[in-house]
């Protein structure tokens, strides 16, 4: 015991030496203390929660932009009695795309420089307004180094104390004179933006069905702080990026379904010229009905490309359905044999059986099938696969989005009390957890299981990780995009191959898990977040995944409060199904809303006509007082440096550490 207790001790000194080179004095150490015990009676900052995004860039930078919400609420309550719903929604324009706003305005504007003055007053008040809970070094630290000094002094300095009101006004004078109000007014409402959200969350699946995900990444990439709980489409592209060819195939064929070319090849440099050449080939005798594409309503698109994308979205849908069965046998304890149906087909009576029954299929034309061994890849299809792993291998922005998303994500998060994740936690029919198996027969539930898949899919794209290991690694994405336990499907099957061939839709039907079933009974909620280890009064499983289909009645607050679904259907694909355009969430000092949005139009309306995305906000859970920094995560992170400093105030006191 004392041997212990002396390596407690010296433990302790070394991490107090350390801490005394960043706080070399009595003064520094009690400065910081006094700075960290302030931070703890702020307002606690405001998160926002996204998911299911689909490549929908426009409307996600307006939603980014208009936080939601939050900036036009918070100038409605500056400005609501005092100036005019036009002038409001002009604002907000101006906030969200103030360098396009800023070119319609001076076209218009007949007395700029008048402008210029009342915008940039009431533009420093809304950003007065929306920095008022951090604190003036984390401020700082978001503002652009041009303006830096002079939106402190403005943020500071109020225009109604008469001893300032000159120096003020002439500030604002200056930056008009000398030609920089243009500038100023942008980097006012870049930093409004930036300030509105401290954290932003997204609950996955940022890839698939719309044309813009790469564009969504590059706006990641810059954005000041956010997490990701990744989705099964995004497990898709970075099991594409690690190459997994089953998902390659799923990536490709997903892209041709939705006539979605545009990140493939504008935002990835994917070579689809093979693909085209062979499908073109191949598939020329071939109607290929079943894989026209599902165009969205703007696109426009004539029936020759529709016939070459659909000739191209069969030749690659049966290569897929070839490499996930070589795959499936590879890995027999998956149990997924029975997904390999192109050996069910009987290719002379077009028919396939399946667990006895027969089904009549719908086309059965495959040139590049053998019924003899129908999984095997003919030559052109083996030099094909090659050029198009060869391309996602090659492809440096893909890699390097790829990259953030490891960087910034995980398959869950525990954040102030709420559990995230995208989409399930494997059940028993009891609703207990469900123990999976992962690489060599090991099992793991709940918390583990996640934490051991989260490892596993790292490995796939680290050099050092042993062969065999790296191989299941890279194989296991396929398993996560379609396996019955996999936490991001919770299925029983991935019926793709019988919505394309097979006539009977019984056979469409997709069992979903046991999380699904049991999600609305608190007490199973209540078991995953104690399995998780989340505390807290008032915590919360948020998570998104499956559309809650609003229009039919459907309530995203599940489990008397303690499940939030806030997938609305984001995607343009699933407004019809959904009734709307996905939700948000916004959790800030008060409590939580939830934020309903109708479809966005354009960012040119939005410019032009100061058109904003119609929502609607519902009050979740308020809290009875504002919550404080103290109340949050951080706030147990600073209480623990406080307890720490102390200790070296006390080492310094008592001669233990000598000062610098």
């Amino acid at each position: 015991m004392k041997k212990a207790h002396s390596t407690q001790q010296d433990i302790s000194m070394h991490y107090l030496n350390l801490l005394s080179q960043s706080f070399p004095t009595i003064a520094a150490a009690s400065t910081e203390i006094i700075n960290l015990e302030a931070i703890l009676n702020l307002p606690k900052g405001t998160e926002h929660f996204l998911a299911d995004i689909h490549g929908e860039s426009e409307a996600f930078q307006h939603i980014l932009k208009n936080a939601s919400g939050n900036i036009k609420r918070k100038v409605n309550d500056l400005f609501g009695n005092s100036i005019r719903e036009t002038e409001i929604k002009e604002m907000c324009s101006l906030i969200y795309y103030p360098e396009q706003k800023l070119e319609l305005i001076k076209a218009s504007e007949k007395d700029i420089v008048d402008w210029y003055h009342i915008t940039i007053h009431q533009l420093v008040k809304v950003c007065r307004d929306v920095s008022s809970k951090y604190t003036r070094s984390k401020v700082r630290k978001s503002l652009p180094a041009d303006f830096a000094y002079i939106i402190e002094e403005l943020l500071h300095e109020r225009i109604d104390d008469t001893n300032k009101t000159a120096y003020v006004n002439v500030i604002v004078d200056t930056i008009i004179s000398t030609g920089r109000a243009d500038d100023f007014i942008v980097a006012l409402a870049r930093v409004i933006q930036r300030l509105a959200i401290d954290q932003l969350h997204i609950l996955g699946d940022i890839y698939d069905r719309g044309p813009g995900a790469h564009i969504i990444m590059d706006e990641m990439m810059k954005y000041h702080s956010w997490d990701i709980q990744w989705g099964n489409h995004d497990i898709l592209w970075m099991g594409a990026c690690a190459g997994n060819d089953a998902c390659i195939c799923n990536v490709l064929r997903l892209s041709l379904r939705y006539a979605n070319l545009a990140t493939l090849e504008d935002g990835y440099g994917i070579n689809l010229v093979p693909l085209a050449t062979f499908a073109m080939e191949t598939y020329k005798n071939d109607d290929c009905l079943e894989f026209m594409p599902k165009l969205l309503k703007d696109t426009d698109m004539d029936e020759k490309n529709k016939y070459l994308i659909a000739q191209m979205h069969k030749a690659i849908s049966v290569i897929q359905f070839k490499k996930e069965a070589e795959t499936f046998k590879r890995r027999k304890e998956w149990e997924m044999d029975d997904r390999c149906l192109l050996e069910c087909i009987d290719y002379q009576k077009g028919i396939c059986r399946i667990q006895g029954k027969e089904y009549d299929m719908r086309s059965c034309h495959f040139p590049t099938i053998n019924p003899t061994n129908p999984n095997k890849l003919t030559a052109e299809e083996e030099t094909l696969m090659q050029k198009l792993h060869h391309s996602f291998a090659v492809s440096e922005k893909l890699h390097k989005h790829i990259r953030a998303l490891l960087s910034h994500g995980c398959m869950y998060a525990i954040y102030n009390s709420n559990l995230l994740y995208h989409a399930s936690i494997p059940l028993n029919d009891d609703g207990s957890l469900k123990e999976v198996e992962l690489y060599k027969g090991e099992r793991y539930s709940g918390r583990a299981l996640m934490q051991q898949i989260g490892q596993t899919i790292r490995a796939a794209f680290e050099s050092d990780t042993e062969k065999e290991e790296r191989k299941f690694a890279i194989d296991y994405f396929l398993y996560l995009w379609c396996g019955k336990d996999s936490p991001l499907f919770d299925k029983s099957k991935m019926a793709t191959f019988e919505r394309y061939f097979l006539s009977d839709k019984d056979t469409f039907k997709e069992e979903k898990g046991n999380y699904y079933k049991l999600r609305d009974d608190e007490t199973v909620c209540d078991r995953i977040l104690d399995a998780f280890g989340v505390k807290g009064e008032n915590r919360h499983i948020i998570n998104g995944h499956v559309p809650v289909h609003a229009s039919s009645g459907e309530n995203p607050i599940k489990a008397n409060g303690k499940l939030m679904v806030i997938d609305g259907g984001f995607s343009e694909a699933y407004h019809k199904e959904t009734g709307i355009a996905g939700y948000t969430l916004v959790y800030h000092s008060r409590g939580f809303q939830l934020v309903q949005h109708e479809p966005f139009t354009s960012a040119r309306d939005a410019i032009e006509k100061c058109t904003d995305i119609k929502s609607t906000t519902q009050i979740v859970e308020m809290s009875a007082h504002r919550m404080l920094v103290a109340d949050t995560d951080m706030g147990e992170e600073l209480r623990a440096q406080i307890v720490d400093l102390k200790e070296l105030l006390y080492a310094y006191r008592h001669g233990i550490i000598k000062e610098k």
